[in-house]
């Protein structure tokens, strides 16, 4: 198991040792310890799990605090942009997007910490996410950004004419009306 730095203060890729033969694959999907030697002590109390289309994009979402959630996703099959905004006042990289792709082949999974707005899009016929969360679903705390802003600027990888956008995402405010309580 392997943790690779982002650029952005613990967002962290993780990428799990893939064992394979003739019948298939075994990976630890999961495993406290490394998290933990990795400076990670998060108590995953909830999973969550989507199927989506081609040209969905989801987010940008969050909860505030006190219900906020630290998130590790990955993709069982197919292919995402997984993409998150630092929104922790007085974080470094305060503002600042990181985008990865994700997908059932590369194993590849994002820890993302409390304190960043989170969103994807599906570049493949269909996906398949599944992500972990360190509190529970609370929708009095539910809060975003507007995906198409244009001062995060974030190339989605979907023409503007095959996305598919709920109507709760496209009212959601502008970045620069965010008013998140995190606090780096």
């Amino acid at each position: 198991m392997s943790f690779s730095e982002t650029g952005i203060p613990g967002l962290l890729i993780f990428e799990p040792k893939v064992f394979g033969d003739t019948r298939g694959y075994f990976f630890e999907s999961f495993n406290e310890k490394n998290f933990i030697q990795r400076g990670i002590r998060e108590n995953f109390v909830q999973d969550n799990e989507s199927s989506s289309v081609y040209g969905v994009i989801r987010g940008l979402h969050y909860q505030a605090s006190p219900y906020e959630q630290a998130k590790l996703m990955r993709v069982i099959e197919g292919r995402i942009l997984d993409v998150v905004v630092d929104i922790r006042n007085g974080s470094p990289s305060y503002g600042k997007t990181y985008a990865v792709e994700l997908t059932g082949e590369n194993k590849k999974q994002l820890f993302i910490p409390t304190g960043f707005a989170h969103g994807f899009s599906v570049l493949s016929e269909k996906a398949v996410v599944l992500y972990k969360c360190n509190n529970f679903y609370n929708k009095e705390s539910e809060s975003g950004i507007r995906y198409n802003d244009p001062q995060l600027n974030i190339d989605w990888k979907i023409p503007a004419d095959k996305a598919i956008i709920s109507d709760k995402d496209k009212i959601l405010p502008l970045f620069a009306d965010n008013k998140s309580n995190f606090v780096f």
